[in-house]
């Protein structure tokens, strides 16, 4: 039977801590909690890593996280070797939050750069340092400059990123909010989680269960390291940080 744990980073993408209780163990370990602010795995996005402290003081090191039969059960996998939980423990959860927060930042950076290039979604992966995009773009006729220039403009106005649920009968009366090509967000369970960007969604919404910063000005810099082709209408984009290298 599928556990289902209540997931805390969605309402609040900047906790670094928590508490929680073991409720399984499953048959290769894995860690299955209450509640949790450890991102599993999903759209693109990797899962966290951090530590389990218990009430000795001990820690379990996260290496990472995953769903399980549902999306609604997170699944902590331990490191190796390391000594296992018993169900009904109170323990304490601590994220890698450096790394969860480059993965904030980064997030955020491709939902800009799908609003820079308004085209079909084909593809993304968002990692800490190199991330990407690939879109279903039959001209390619855009430039590294050009595309940077249209994100940076977004990071300097520093616009408000804010969530917000619809029902499944408004997601299908609005059609043009799924920007992904080839995959549908999950409906039946009556809401749908959008990210939305400027205020009152002015600058975009679409729906994503990811972890994204507060607003694009936490972003930083950040400019495109190439755009390869990857067949004869997908164009992949790669997000960096920092500065375009000068050449």
């Amino acid at each position: 039977m599928a556990h289902k744990t209540e997931a805390l980073f969605r309402d609040d993408a900047y906790l670094r801590t928590a508490e929680a209780t073991v409720v399984a163990i499953n048959e290769r370990g894995g860690i299955i909690l209450d509640r949790t602010i450890f991102y599993a795995t999903s759209g693109g996005q990797p899962g966290d890593t951090g530590h389990i402290e218990r009430g000795d003081g001990s820690r379990i090191a996260i290496a990472a996280t995953i769903t399980g039969e549902t999306k609604d059960e997170i699944i902590h996998v331990p490191a190796p070797e390391l000594a296992t939980l018993q169900v009904g423990e109170r323990v304490k959860l601590a994220i890698d939050w450096e790394r969860r927060y480059l993965l904030m930042r980064m997030h955020a950076a491709c939902h800009l750069l799908t609003v820079v290039c308004p085209f079909p979604i084909t593809g993304a992966a968002v990692f800490e340092d190199d991330s990407r995009v690939d879109f279903d773009i039959p001209d390619a006729s855009f430039t590294k400059e050009e595309v940077t220039a249209g994100m940076m403009d977004l990071v300097r106005a520093d616009h408000p990123i804010f969530t917000r649920l619809i029902s499944d009968g408004e997601l299908g009366a609005n059609p043009g909010l799924v920007k992904s090509k080839n995959v549908r967000p999950p409906v039946g369970t009556g809401k749908i989680r959008l990210v939305c960007i400027g205020e009152n969604a002015s600058v975009d919404s679409q729906p994503c269960g990811g972890t994204h910063v507060k607003s694009t000005g936490e972003i930083g810099e950040i400019h495109i390291g190439k755009i390869e082709k990857k067949g004869r209408e997908n164009r992949r984009f790669r997000i960096r940080f920092g500065p375009m290298p000068v050449n």
